[in-house]
């Protein structure tokens, strides 16, 4: 079963890289199945379980980053505000993330979208974990471009996403998710065109067969 991990910082074509290697590599693409499948087996609600994704839009990376901090709730040492009654821990959902993530790769393989897949499923055989990364000034200016939007929005939202996956990582693994020796392949998407870092990617994972 051919494994894949993308870590993309904002603006790199992330969830347009995923599902070409993964359509090309005959495997799913496995991203917002993740909390939905979790709050299946947590009994929650799909919202309840987004709080606590990093990549949802008001995950708790953005809590952890302070982009909605208020002194209602402690957790991991910072006094935060958590939208509504918190009906399971943060820890629970990240395990319970972690350990569908390790079975999803062993039953069917696939290609992972952010969740520091490169972290929990380092020890997979054969797993390939990519980088896509650039400079800020161009990350802005392909998310103005592809978004319609100016550049100080760009900004804004590539700083508060930046901010918000770097601190889930670092909070629940210790790691910094921006350390090159985590990855086989790191890619600049934003100067690369997207079908060559597909291709890149696509080759780099048959080679590891």
């Amino acid at each position: 079963m051919r494994v894949v991990t993308i870590s993309a910082t904002y603006g790199t074509a992330g969830s347009q890289i995923g599902p070409a290697v993964a359509e090309r590599l005959g495997v799913p693409f496995i991203d917002r199945a993740i909390p939905g499948a979790v709050a299946r087996e947590l009994g929650c609600t799909l919202e309840e379980a987004l709080a606590h994704d990093d990549r949802a839009e008001h995950g708790l990376g953005r809590l952890l980053s302070g982009a909605m901090r208020l002194p209602t709730v402690t957790f991991g040492g910072v006094d935060m505000y958590v939208p509504g009654a918190m009906p399971f821990a943060p820890e629970e959902f990240v395990r319970r993330t972690e350990r569908m993530l390790k079975e999803l790769a062993q039953d069917q393989g696939g290609v992972f979208l952010g969740r520091a897949g490169a972290v929990v499923l380092a020890e997979h055989p054969g797993a390939l974990h990519v980088r896509l990364d650039a400079p800020v000034k161009r990350r802005i200016r392909q998310t103005a471009t592809l978004g319609g939007l100016s550049e100080r929005d760009a900004r804004k939202i590539i700083e508060e996403n930046d901010r918000a996956r770097t601190a889930y990582v670092r909070h629940f693994y210790r790691v910094d998710p921006g350390n090159p020796c985590q990855y086989h392949l790191v890619l600049d998407s934003t100067t690369i065109p997207v079908p060559t870092c597909v291709d890149l990617i696509v080759t780099a994972a048959e080679a590891l067969d």
